[in-house]
């Protein structure tokens, strides 16, 4: 099964490409987590049979015990680029939507330890849920945009994309320098403070400002 950007408006449906996620982009979650946001960026891949869309469900794996969240801010590239510049990155960009980055951390946790890849951590399917997509002539300034995540009606991770150590820019430009961004793909930008641990029966709730919301639950 294809998933698609557009999930509801076959006029446009654009294939979802590949998630780009980041790692240790906000300095509280560096904090938290005992290390150090890094001069560039750190990257690490979701496969695109993690997505799921606004009502449906994550659901845990039969090999972890303990999922975390983790609320971010998604970019959707619109055109195919290479070696972009800050200064034209923005022209390669469809739009932005909340996003959560789903993890096993117990898994990684012992990736961590034996000095693994955190695929597996990452990479379950239902493990990144994304919301409608906001096109970027309606969020001019993207790093300057508050996104949440509340877990049964408590507020859990509350921030402002201001306080990311890379610009959307900065971003992208790094990115496109490594591999070619092609319509689709998703770059999640990281998470901020706050992240903990989802069991069976939660509801999240996410939204990006007040004009992109989230609302999946959770099962086993």
């Amino acid at each position: 099964m294809v998933n698609y950007i557009f999930k509801e408006d076959s006029r446009r449906n654009v294939p979802i490409g590949k998630l780009i996620c980041l790692a240790r982009t906000y300095k509280k979650h560096a904090d938290e987590m005992h290390t150090d946001v890094t001069d560039d960026p750190l990257l690490f891949l979701k496969p695109a049979s993690s997505v799921i869309f606004n009502g449906e469900s994550i659901i845990i794996p039969s090999m972890s015990q303990c999922l975390h969240h983790e609320v971010e801010l998604g970019i959707v590239i619109g055109k195919k680029c290479k070696n972009v510049s800050q200064q034209e990155a923005l022209d390669y960009v469809l739009g932005y939507l909340i996003a959560l980055d789903i993890t096993a951390r117990d898994i990684q946790t012992e990736a961590k330890k034996n000095g693994w890849p955190w695929s597996i951590a990452k990479g379950f399917d239902t493990f990144a849920p994304i919301g409608e997509i906001v096109l970027k002539e309606n969020l001019p300034d993207p790093n300057n945009v508050d996104i949440f995540l509340k877990v049964n009606e408590e507020i859990r991770q509350k921030s402002n994309t201001s306080h990311m150590a890379y610009s959307i820019e900065r971003i992208i430009e790094f990115i496109s320098h490594i591999m070619t961004l092609e319509p689709g793909d998703l770059i999640m930008t990281g998470t901020p403070e706050g992240i903990g641990e989802i069991t069976k029966g939660d509801i999240l709730e996410a939204g990006l400002s007040n004009i992109c919301l989230l609302k999946v639950d959770v099962k086993s």
